[in-house]
Order: structure tokens, then C-alpha cells, then sequence
């Protein structure tokens, strides 16, 4: 009798296995010949070799559905074991209904007709400016393209960066490391990544460098290859700083920039880099423009209201 021995990596193995073992008991059910153990991240067979085999790359495609989705049902289970891949139809892939199927299973979509216009512009350019009011979709839409490059390995890598505050970017005086400098500045960019990866796999992305945070300022020097990466907030760059970080962009990789023109928090004398930018390069080809505005706003319904109310305001001024 022959002995394998598998490990989960970065994933949980409470989720992976379920409630009341049914990834066990449901891999018992199908390989009745093999003696099956699990402890913790591993799991342990013992059989003949040509049953273990096909064990093996039975449990691998469990991995691989459970790392694709976050989640793994009996449906989706029994699908694997008798071979029949589980995969989204092919009307669904076209519409690109779904973007990322998120923490314990969530479905992350593009739900308004400009955030889909982001997410077929970025399909097509490697460079988009996503452009609107807050509570609009256009950072989390951006963020929910990162992961789903990465999950298809399309990136090696995505990278998460934003003026820090106010563009001042001095955090120096702040307590703490520098992620725990940055992390009041980076919270929307940290829930949005919450939302669409596990915990236990976010923090090992975040360790291994697989994803990146950090200000503006530290992209200077760098050539960002194979990488998916967002500027937020980026109404808040200067002239310096958006030239800066435009010509980071190295092979492979893909940029969207996000911002909000309105909301402009430089000192009075200073031109928002984002606002020179939109009218310096809107006749490039191979760049996309998304302007989004209260239509979007898919937070609390008084959101678009408050928006509605200030433009009015900015209007009579």
C-alpha cells in the first residue's frame, strides 16, 4: 500500500474541507478503495499508485475551483469527482457578468452601464482614467479587474497606490511602521480587497509583495512590469507626480486611474496633475475615458441625492 500526502497553501482549511468534513466524507464516497486522512492543511492517502493518481488530480481541481471562487459546494464537488469541470457559461463569460467571485463565494459585478463601459475599456486599453464622484463603483471596479488578472494569471502582481495625505505624503510624524502609517489612507483600497479575496490569502499576498500598497511617492524609480496597477484618488497629484507615475508604466502591464475632479484637496495655487492630464491626452489612441456620475452612485440611495444637491450649488456659483 502507497502513501500521498497533499497541503492546502494559503487557504483555509476549515472553508476548504467544510462543515462536518464533506470534502472528506464526499472524497471517501468516490474513492472508496483509498484510505483517506485529513489533519489540519493536509490531507494523507493510502492505495494503490494508479487510484492515487487520480486521486491526486481530483483534489487538484478542487484546489484550483475553491482558489477560482472561494467557495466549494457539494454540487461543485460532485461535479469534480465524476469529471465535469464546473465553469460559468458561455453567455455569462461574454457579458462578463461576473468579475471576481469573492470572499465565502460573493459575486462581484460591474452593475451600472458606465462601470461595464471601465470594464470593457480595460479590456481593450492598457491604460484607462476612470473618472466621477464618490460612491460611483469606479475604484472598486477597478480593484475587482486587479484581482481577476491576477486570479487568471494575466499579472504577476497587482500594486494599490494613492496621494497620502492630502498629496502631502509626509508620514513621517505618524506613528507605527509604514503600513501602519499608510493604512488609514489605503482603507477603501483594503476593504474592496476584502471583499473579493480571502483573509488568510490577502495577508500572504500582502507579504509576499503579490500585492502592493503604498503612496505615490514611493512608485518613483520603479518600472512596474507584469503588473496591474491603480492610482486612486489621483485628483490629488501634481503636474510631477502624475508625469511620474504615467512613466512607470513598464511590459505587460495594465494602469487604470481613478479619480474625482471635484474633490480636489491641493493647496489653492496648485493644478490638480489628474484635471491637466484628462485634457492633455484625451486624443491618444489606445487610452480609455470612463466619466461616470450619479447614475452609478451604488451606495445608499441619499448618496446620489447629496451629489445631485451639490452640484447644483456648484452650478450657481
Amino acid at each position: 500500500m502507497n502513501e500521498i500526502s497533499l497541503e492546502l497553501s494559503h487557504i483555509n482549511p476549515r472553508d476548504f474541507f467544510g462543515q462536518q468534513n464533506v470534502t472528506v466524507e464526499l472524497l471517501k464516497k468516490y474513492f472508496p478503495k483509498l484510505k483517506i486522512v485529513a489533519r489540519g492543511n493536509t490531507i494523507r492517502a493510502f492505495g494503490d499508485d494508479e487510484v492515487l493518481l487520480e486521486f491526486e488530480q481530483r483534489f487538484q481541481h478542487l484546489v484550483k475551483h475553491f482558489e477560482k471562487y472561494n467557495r466549494l459546494d457539494e454540487i461543485d464537488i460532485e461535479r469534480i469527482l465524476l469529471g465535469e469541470e464546473h465553469t460559468e457559461t458561455e453567455a455569462s463569460k461574454k457579458n462578463g457578468a461576473v468579475l471576481v467571485h469573492g470572499d465565502r463565494g460573493r459575486l462581484i459585478r460591474a452593475k451600472t452601464a458606465n462601470q461595464r463601459l471601465l470594464v470593457e475599456l480595460s479590456r481593450k486599453n492598457d491604460l484607462v482614467f476612470a473618472v466621477g464622484p464618490a460612491g460611483t463603483g469606479k475604484t472598486y471596479t477597478g480593484v475587482a479587474l486587479a484581482v481577476k488578472a491576477l486570479k487568471e494569471k494575466e499579472v504577476r502582481r497587482i500594486i494599490l497606490t494613492r496621494p497620502a495625505v492630502e498629496a502631502g505624503e509626509n508620514l513621517g510624524f505618524l506613528p507605527g511602521d509604514m503600513r501602519e502609517k499608510l493604512d488609514p489612507y489605503m482603507q477603501p483600497l483594503y476593504d474592496a480587497l476584502r471583499d473579493m479575496i480571502p483573509a488568510e490569502r490577502l495577508e500572504d499576498y500582502l507579504e509576499r509583495g503579490v500585492i502592493q500598497i503604498a503612496p505615490l511617492a514611493f512608485m518613483r524609480g520603479r518600472t512596474l512590469d507584469n503588473a496591474f496597477v491603480i492610482l486612486d484618488e489621483a485628483q490629488n497629484t501634481t503636474h510631477s507626480q502624475m508625469k511620474m507615475f504615467l512613466t512607470r508604466m513598464g511590459k505587460s502591464a495594465k494602469f487604470i486611474i481613478t479619480g474625482d475632479p471635484g474633490q480636489v484637496d491641493l493647496p489653492a495655487r496648485k493644478i490638480s496633475g489628474l484635471k491637466e492630464t484628462l485634457l492633455l491626452l484625451k486624443d491618444i489612441k489606445g487610452i480609455g475615458f470612463v466619466f461616470l456620475d450619479d447614475r452609478d452612485v451604488i451606495r445608499h440611495k441619499l448618496v446620489k441625492k447629496i451629489i445631485t444637491a451639490y452640484k447644483s450649488l456648484e452650478n450657481t456659483d
